[in-house]
């Protein structure tokens, strides 16, 4: 086996690693990153107070590859925190992150960084393949194909064909040092309010590496995932925070259009999707209010020139899936649509992703 990659003076890349109750998992993922072909990189495990052993292995990785990982540790403040206490620590030109429960190929850094730089990219996305846990089965192969890179500037409604995870990008570390902390700790969907923010600071290409790079472990209880009616609200006010700092940001109408069409794809459909799993929650009441916001907070949802047939049929898709999922939603057919959107996924095993 040749030896893992030792990180150069000048550091190209940090990868950041959030650690919580995985310490099942983690040495499959921190094998993974030392094994990276590429120097002048770093691997910075971020220990979140987790109960199990998670610290005590990041520091044996550090002991054993000292110039390549550290182990940092923090008070148990979830994953927005614990991903900012990695930021903040990090030497690289260009931050990626990674889930402790999942794993890369060994060219997961490299591709990334050589093609933020063959593009003077802001942001940079790779494929990935969603894997069974249990049975190492691929479910799906995402953005493995091939696509244009794009500026914010020139066609800010591809933000919404954008996955919102942080695991599968890389972000310019300049970015990331501009971005506000937000007021209130997300609850949930940290990764979607992360990559909205960096947007807002993005002067130059998003771009993509059309090769699956990571394995984003699916676990058996993951592919429904509840939410409380408190996890909603918090959402709700993270989600008028960050369209309040497009506002100061001065962003032009067609990116804060984009951000309504965005706000629609999470508050719409996946928020009410994962509320109808919950049998303690009243769907209708909670669809109205989600309505109600969304009129409010993001005017444009209903009329978005990134949710219609010829904006669709030029982008494929994803963009296809919000038309149709807003047919339903106008037209109040939102709870037998997220019915069979669930008889899909639970019953024929189609994970069907927005």
């Amino acid at each position: 086996m040749s030896q893992p990659a030792q990180p150069q003076a000048g550091c190209k890349l940090s990868i950041v690693v959030p650690c919580y109750n995985t310490e099942r998992y983690l040495p499959t993922c921190m094998d993974s990153l030392v094994a990276q072909d590429m120097d002048g990189i770093e691997v910075i495990g971020v220990d979140d107070g987790s109960p199990d052993g998670c610290l005590g292995i990041l520091q044996d990785y550090e002991r054993r590859y000292p110039n390549l990982v550290r182990a940092l540790h923090r008070d148990n403040g979830r994953l927005w925190n614990a991903r900012w206490t990695g930021i903040d620590a990090a030497r690289g030109d260009y931050v990626a992150f990674v889930d402790s429960d999942d794993c890369v190929e060994p060219d997961f850094a490299r591709t990334l960084y050589e093609t933020a730089v063959a593009e003077d990219a802001d942001v940079v996305v790779c494929g990935f393949s969603r894997t069974d846990l249990a049975t190492g089965r691929v479910l799906s192969r995402e953005f493995c194909d091939e696509r244009t890179p794009f500026t914010l500037e020139a066609d800010p409604g591809r933000i919404v064909e954008v996955n919102p995870a942080a695991w599968n990008k890389a972000f310019r570390r300049g970015v990331l040092a501009t971005l506000p902390r937000l007021s209130e700790t997300p609850p949930i969907l940290e990764d979607l309010a992360l990559t909205l923010l960096a947007y807002t600071r993005c002067t130059r290409p998003v771009a993509f590496a059309p090769r699956s790079l990571v394995h984003y472990m699916v676990h058996a209880d993951s592919m429904i995932n509840t939410v409380t009616e408190d996890q909603v609200e918090a959402v709700l006010r993270m989600m008028r925070e960050i369209r309040a700092d497009y506002v100061q940001a001065g962003c032009p109408p067609a990116l804060m259009a984009a951000l309504d069409a965005v706000a629609f794809e999470h508050l719409g459909v996946s928020m009410p999707f994962r509320l109808s799993a919950n049998a303690d929650v009243d769907l209708k009441a909670e669809l109205a209010h989600i309505t109600r916001y969304l009129d409010e907070s993001f005017p444009t949802w209903r009329r978005s020139p990134y949710i219609n047939g010829a904006y669709a049929r030029a982008h494929g898709s994803a963009f296809k899936k919000l038309l149709v999922a807003q047919r339903f939603y106008r037209a109040h057919l939102m709870r037998p649509f997220l019915w069979a959107y669930s008889f899909a996924i639970r019953k024929l095993h189609v994970d069907i992703k927005w």
